[in-house]
C-alpha cells in the first residue's frame, strides 16, 4: 500500500491511496482539469481510479468530486449527511457509508471514522490492506476516544496540524473565524496532534505526514517542532504542500 498528496491545505484537498488492485481518491477539491495535472504529476489518471471518498462538505474537500465522478463513471462513497451537498444522493454511483462500520472498497477495508467538524456528518478514514494501516485524520476540532482508538496501530498518518494557537490569536483572521478555527469543531492545532502521537503507538510508524496547514496560521517549523519530539524516528517526518501535496509513500 502507498500514498501521496495532490495538495493539502484550505485551497484545496485530496488524496491518493493506492494497493496492487485499487487505486482510491479521498477528496477532490480541485477542478477537474487541476486534478487531472496533479495526478499526472504522480504518474496516474483518473480512468484509474476505483473510488472518490469524501470526507465531508466544504468546499476545499468536495468542489471537484462529483464534477470528476460523472466525467470518468466513478462510484462515490460517503456519509449521508455529507450527500445532501449537492443532491450527491442522486449520482446514481453514490453509495453511502455508514459511520463506524468498515467497508471493503477495492479491496481496501475502509473504516469511516466520526469525527468532530462543523458539517453535516463528517469523517475520516483508516485504511487497512494486507495487515498494513494507513491512517488519514485532518478537518477535526477535538480528539474523541473512538479517534483515539481507531489509529492507535497505524503504520503510516495523514495527521492535521492546521494551526498554531498564537499565531491564530495575533492573525488577521475576525474573532468569529479564531472562534470557529479553535474551536472543539474546527481544526487540530499543533499541541493538539502532538497530543494524539503521544497517545497512539509511535514506533509502528513509518510515515507522519503533517496536513492541512494554514498558510497564514502556522509554518512547517512550528508544527515540526510541536510533533518531532513524540515520534520513535524522526526521519519519518514530512509534510504536505498546498501546491505539491507530497510523492508517493510506501508502506513497507
Amino acid at each position: 500500500m502507498r500514498f501521496a498528496s495532490l495538495g493539502s491545505g484550505s485551497k484545496g484537498n485530496a488524496t491518493l491511496v493506492e494497493s496492487q488492485q485499487a487505486c482510491v481518491l479521498v477528496d477532490c477539491g480541485f477542478t477537474i482539469k487541476e486534478t487531472e495535472r496533479r495526478m499526472a504529476r504522480l504518474g496516474r489518471s483518473a480512468d484509474s481510479l476505483s473510488a472518490i471518498l469524501v470526507t465531508h462538505e466544504h468546499g476545499d474537500h468536495i468542489k471537484g468530486v462529483l464534477p470528476l465522478a460523472r466525467k470518468y463513471s466513478l462510484p462515490v462513497y460517503s456519509s449521508f449527511g455529507t450527500a445532501d451537498y449537492r443532491d450527491m444522493r442522486r449520482y446514481d454511483k453514490w453509495q453511502r457509508l455508514s459511520l463506524g462500520q468498515s467497508v471493503d472498497i477495492g479491496g481496501f477495508a475502509v473504516m469511516p471514522v466520526a469525527v468532530p467538524h462543523d458539517a453535516r456528518e463528517p469523517c475520516q478514514f483508516v485504511f487497512r490492506y494486507r495487515k498494513k494501516t494507513f491512517g488519514l485524520l485532518t478537518d477535526l476540532g477535538s480528539i474523541t476516544p473512538f479517534v483515539r482508538e481507531q489509529y492507535r496501530d497505524c503504520d503510516a498518518l495523514l495527521l492535521e496540524c492546521n494551526h498554531d494557537v498564537p499565531l491564530l490569536q495575533q492573525g488577521p483572521y475576525p474573532p468569529s473565524l479564531k472562534r470557529r478555527v479553535g474551536g472543539d469543531w474546527g481544526h487540530l492545532n499543533n499541541s493538539q496532534a502532538a497530543e494524539l502521537l503521544h497517545s497512539v503507538n509511535v514506533e509502528h510508524l513509518q510515515h507522519v505526514v503533517m496536513a492541512h496547514l494554514s498558510e497564514q496560521n502556522n509554518t512547517p517549523e512550528l508544527a515540526r517542532a510541536a510533533v518531532e519530539p513524540i515520534l520513535a524516528n524522526s526521519e519519518a517526518l514530512l509534510s504536505a504542500d498546498q501546491q505539491a501535496g507530497f510523492d508517493w509513500l510506501d508502506i513497507a
